[in-house]
């Protein structure tokens, strides 16, 4: 039987990226289990910028615990250091990091770094690394735009992901911060079925009576669709790359770490959809 940790239900708990797609979630699942949240981001009461150390100190001020999303930059590690440290310092006992299963896959020095900042940072230290999410399907414009034209032209070929609900990476990162016997390990997380993107597509397109097609395209071909669509080059070519990931087969197969952290099944990509749908987020 887990038992709360009754430190860290005195205290409340810092939400980095609390506004986010697991940030969010992880602060509404906080509260509806009685803790206290301290939601912080760059527009928020509380307000958190990686870029502006300034708020890093008022931002965790009081906080027992702290749910980190690092700054997905090229300095992220160096960043994080520099924070974790701050945060020991006021009192932060407790760090649940959001890393992602894909750095493990293809052994990313830049990812394991923010890792590594975590676990010297001297404080108790989770790590949680999830596959790609479904949630990007509709809070992403990359996937959800094309979407709604009917058209998702992606470099992932019929590459195997077991997508995984942003529920159930809040549900594992809360159990991390407020139950005893998570300090000192990493947990990857996963969906519990793999599927292609082509599949995912398809579910989207039954679920909302829509004629929506995936279709296949090369890396390059996806690089410059990106470009066209106005965004950065180099933006588009990271992008590429990690699409392309999915092709290799690299991510095609199951994770634990839900099971492990919250006691339960993951929820599958088909509740998801079920879900989504009625929102309109996927209507033309």
């Amino acid at each position: 039987m887990t038992v709360l940790n009754e430190a860290m239900n005195d205290s409340p708990i810092l939400v980095l990226g609390g506004t986010g797609k697991t940030g969010k979630r992880v602060a509404r699942q906080l509260t509806e289990r009685g803790f206290t949240p301290l939601v912080a981001s760059r527009s928020g009461e509380r307000r958190f910028d990686w870029q502006d150390r300034n708020t890093w100190a008022p931002a965790v001020a009081g906080a027992g615990a702290a749910y980190l999303v690092d700054s997905q930059g090229e300095n992220a590690a160096a960043l994080m250091a520099e924070f974790a440290e701050v945060a020991v310092k006021a009192g932060v006992r407790r760090l649940v990091l959001l890393s992602a299963r894909a750095w493990e896959q293809a052994g990313d020095e830049a990812g394991f770094a923010v890792e590594r900042a975590v676990r010297d940072s001297g404080a108790g230290w989770t790590v949680l690394r999830p596959t790609w999410f479904a949630q990007n399907f509709s809070e992403e414009a990359f996937l959800r735009d094309p979407v709604v034209s009917g058209e998702v032209r992606l470099p992932t070929g019929e590459g195997l992901e077991p997508f995984i609900d942003a529920e159930d990476i809040a549900a594992s990162a809360v159990a991390a911060l407020v139950e005893d016997g998570h300090d000192g390990a990493t947990y990857a997380l996963s969906g519990p079925r793999v599927m292609t993107f082509g599949d995912c597509v398809r579910e989207i397109a039954e679920a909302t009576g829509r004629d929506i097609r995936y279709v296949p395209v090369s890396p390059q071909e996806y690089v410059e669709l990106v470009v066209d669509r106005g965004a950065d080059r180099g933006y588009a070519e990271f992008a590429a790359g990690l699409l392309a990931d999915v092709a290799s087969g690299s991510g095609d197969y199951l994770s634990d770490g839900v099971q492990r952290l919250t006691g339960r099944e993951p929820r599958d990509f088909s509740q998801y959809v079920k879900d989504t749908a009625g929102s309109g987020v996927w209507q033309g």
